[in-house]
């Protein structure tokens, strides 16, 4: 049995739930991204989404020690960052389960992307 690729399924139109690895190094004291290898590592899977107008949901983990919420952990600088590559707007959504997700994703249009706070 062969593996299936992205490439392999019709997502035109469709909500893409895309588990990445964000787990990027950032500047203790400002949050300032200093390496953006592995959000560039994502780019030609998003792109491929986007040019076949999926609605792109991006989640990763970056850091929630004992399910508490820290700013300095947020992902929100890593969807800003990728926004920038991109040169496109990137919904940031302040939780990663809920209404307001749910919402959210419902209200996603063909080509957008909804970047889900930290799992």
């Amino acid at each position: 049995m062969s593996k299936k690729s992205i490439r392999d399924i019709d997502v035109t139109g469709k909500r893409v739930l895309v588990r990445g690895d964000f787990n990027v190094p950032q500047d203790p004291r400002t949050g300032e991204i200093t390496d953006d290898s592995r959000i560039r590592a994502s780019i030609p899977t998003i792109k491929y989404l986007l040019e076949r107008r999926a609605r792109v949901i991006l989640c990763s983990h970056l850091g929630r020690p004992r399910g508490v919420k820290k700013v300095e952990l947020s992902l929100k600088p890593v969807s800003q960052r990728l926004a920038q590559i991109l040169e496109q707007p990137v919904k940031m959504c302040n939780d990663c389960v809920g209404t307001e997700v749910e919402q959210r994703a419902a209200e996603l249009k063909e080509g957008e992307i909804l970047f889900l706070e930290n799992l």
